[in-house]
């Protein structure tokens, strides 16, 4: 089956006063249609400029892509011109910001903002438009829609607001989701139901998802994959399973033995992953967990891993997979 995204070799930096942050090394991945892709990983290691990097919303200068492709639907969007990718965000692709306050027009009511999408994609007349977003409001779980429609972003609270974007962005039927964060400062009832609202749309509409989180739990829940980043770099990439009883990287390792458990003994400590990412103004020249790792090796230090096939779906670049590595207590 052709993928409907797929990535190849993207690099991205950002030109700063004091040199340049390559915050995205080389990735590659893909998403199949109707499928839900989580990407994970701690905060500064690329999930974000790599949704910004396919939405063609990183601002050049300070940003620079490199290299690399971004195929959506057999098309490379970063050959493509603004005027071209103005088509397609919104309507082929649909994005879920991180923080909806700040993502939302404040001076704009909630169905005008809904509708502004569906008059420039889907030219719809003003009564169609408000008919499809009071639907939009409905479908997300938003109570009496009708009169929600005409309120402002101030007037909803952090659940509502999540699931106006939720809306917005799923307005125009769009083959790929990207949602980045989409539960972050919500409480776990809130998350609970922005995820049944997702698993739902996912079913209905048969829309991919590229789900960016911190939350594995949420990704056991929604995602038919994972990758893990770490340093502006893909370390690991399997299906949930293989993941969660399988992880074959130590960052990978590392975050699961630092998640609370359900089935943990209430005397097994939570181990956390001491140090610091490295400095991604002057990356590392071997692996960029080398130093955090408690089993890295003199050649981690030298020279980049390369991934290593663990099945036909699971991969990892780690030198310890390497025939010739030591066993090591996994």
């Amino acid at each position: 089956m052709q993928p409907l995204l797929e990535i190849q070799d993207l690099r991205v930096s950002f030109h700063v006063r004091g040199g340049e942050v390559q915050a995205v090394r080389g990735i590659e991945f893909h998403v199949q249609p109707g499928e839900a892709v989580a990407i994970v990983g701690e905060s500064g290691c690329g999930k974000s400029v790599t949704a910004q990097a396919i939405m063609r919303l990183l601002p050049q200068p300070p940003a620079r892509i490199h290299q690399g492709t971004i195929r959506f639907q057999g098309k490379d969007l970063l050959r493509l011109k603004e005027r071209e990718m103005q088509s397609i965000r919104g309507k082929d692709i649909g994005m879920i910001f991180q923080d909806p306050m700040t993502s939302l027009n404040p001076t704009m009511t909630i169905g005008r903002q809904i509708t502004e999408v569906l008059n420039k994609h889907q030219h719809m007349s003003a009564s169609e438009a408000k008919r499809r977003a009071i639907e939009m409001l409905e479908m997300v779980g938003i109570p009496h829609p009708a009169s929600r429609f005409s309120q402002y972003p101030h007037e909803f609270s952090g659940g509502m607001r999540q699931r106006a974007m939720i809306a917005m962005a799923l307005a125009c039927r769009p083959a790929l989701l990207i949602a980045d964060e989409p539960t972050t400062a919500l409480d776990v009832t809130i998350q609970a139901q922005i995820l049944r609202v997702l698993k739902s749309l996912q079913r209905e509409f048969g829309t991919s998802i590229i789900l960016i989180t911190h939350d594995l739990g949420i990704v056991a829940d929604l995602c038919d994959r994972v990758l893990v980043m770490y340093a502006g770099q893909i370390v690991e990439t399997g299906t949930k399973r293989e993941i969660f009883k399988h992880p074959q990287h130590p960052y990978t390792r590392g975050l699961l033995r630092s998640l609370p458990r359900i089935d943990r003994s209430k005397d097994e400590p939570l181990v956390p992953i001491y140090g610091t990412p490295p400095d991604l103004a002057k990356p590392p020249a071997g692996c960029p967990f080398w130093a955090r790792c408690s089993d890295s090796m003199h050649i981690c230090q030298q020279l980049q891993p390369e991934s290593t096939a663990v099945s036909g779906t699971h991969s990892a670049s780690c030198w310890l997979l390497h025939p010739m590595a030591r066993e090591v207590a996994k």
